[in-house]
């Protein structure tokens, strides 16, 4: 039953991050760069510090007892997820948002899955245990359940829109790749805060919230890259002018604010969710964690696009192919689901 919890709660950080977006595509008047900073300061800075105030007694000290040996790498891996998730951009320019993003999820899915356990020594379980065999044929099974979501997502894209203007399959492929690897920055940086995981286990967190308090700095480091980019653009570029989208009406402020406000505490109760369903899931086996909120997480955004009608006009091949892509991916969490009862 624990394990069962573990993956949905999983399903529901996952649910929330395919979401995320749809408020703040509803932001009008503003540039992207203010409105994802607005959502940032939100999803990477406030709801982090606020939730680990509340759940630890003392803020300050917490963070001055676990040492620099274990904060920098934190922060490190998540200014590394930060590059990623930047790099998404130029990825989609020049593949498309389904190909370029199908893409590079797949790349984080499978680095960030299985450079864990192989810093961990834990690469002969892999091959060598049924759980270890279930993990990657699951893993394997996601992967393909991935790209037939996004060469469906391609075909919409292709019958709604054409290919993209800048359409690059060489150099969208290379930033795809490097985007997914970045991206794995938080896999990693999730790892590397097991000692302040297991710091708030110490003082008395409960289980369910102990990794709550390591997204301070994980969160932190990516919060540092992903604002410098928007400021640097707000500031740089003549056609982006901050001073435009604050000059509003008051209505229109408040509106937008509320809508990537909303966007960003979304972003956010992905990870609390996936700290929720990683504490249920046995810690010898934590490496399934970013397979199954990944994996899920492509699930959920197609459910989600069907949802919101962004599949209408498309015909049905597309869409039929979507759901064998989702149907994969279902696969995919039961073979995980029984390599971790096993």
């Amino acid at each position: 039953m624990s394990i069962l919890a573990g993956i949905g709660w999983h399903v529901v950080g996952a649910a929330s991050a395919a979401s995320f977006y749809a408020p703040i595509e509803k932001v009008k008047k503003w540039s992207w760069e203010t409105t994802w900073a607005v959502a940032g300061l939100f999803s990477w800075i406030l709801l982090p510090i606020s939730v680990s105030l509340m759940l630890l007694p003392n803020f300050v000290d917490f963070y001055a007892s676990i040492g620099a040996h274990v904060l920098w790498p934190v922060a490190l891996f998540g200014a590394m997820w930060g590059v990623g998730n930047i790099g998404y951009g130029l990825t989609m320019r020049y593949l498309g948002m389904s190909l370029g993003i199908g893409i590079a999820i797949g790349v984080t899915l499978v680095v960030g899955t299985l450079i864990p356990p192989i810093r961990h020594g834990q690469t002969a379980m892999l091959f060598t245990t049924r759980s270890g065999l279930l993990t990657m044929a699951g893993v394997l099974v996601a992967l393909i359940g991935v790209a037939v979501v996004s060469y469906a997502g391609h075909q919409k894209e292709v019958k709604l829109r054409g290919e993209p203007r800048e359409f690059n399959l060489r150099l969208g492929l290379l930033l795809a790749i490097l985007c997914g690897v970045f991206s794995s920055g938080m896999s990693f940086a999730i790892d590397a805060a097991k000692p302040m995981e297991a710091a708030a286990l110490h003082l008395g967190v409960n289980p369910l919230y102990a990794a709550l308090p390591s997204y301070v700095f994980i969160m932190g480091g990516g919060a540092v890259v992903n604002l410098s980019y928007c400021f640097i653009r707000l500031a740089v570029l003549k056609k982006i002018s901050l001073r435009d989208d604050i000059a509003q009406p008051s209505t229109t402020l408040m509106r937008n604010g509320a809508l990537a406000a909303t966007g960003g505490i979304m972003w956010y109760l992905q990870f609390f969710f996936y700290a929720w369903g990683a504490a249920n899931i046995p810690q010898h086996l934590s490496y399934v964690n970013w397979m199954l909120h990944m994996s899920i997480y492509v699930l959920c955004g197609g459910l989600v696009g069907l949802a919101l009608g962004e599949w209408a006009g498309v015909g049905t091949r597309p869409v039929r192919i979507l759901w064998v892509g989702m149907s994969i991916i279902i696969l995919a969490a039961n073979l995980v689901g029984l390599g971790l009862a096993s």
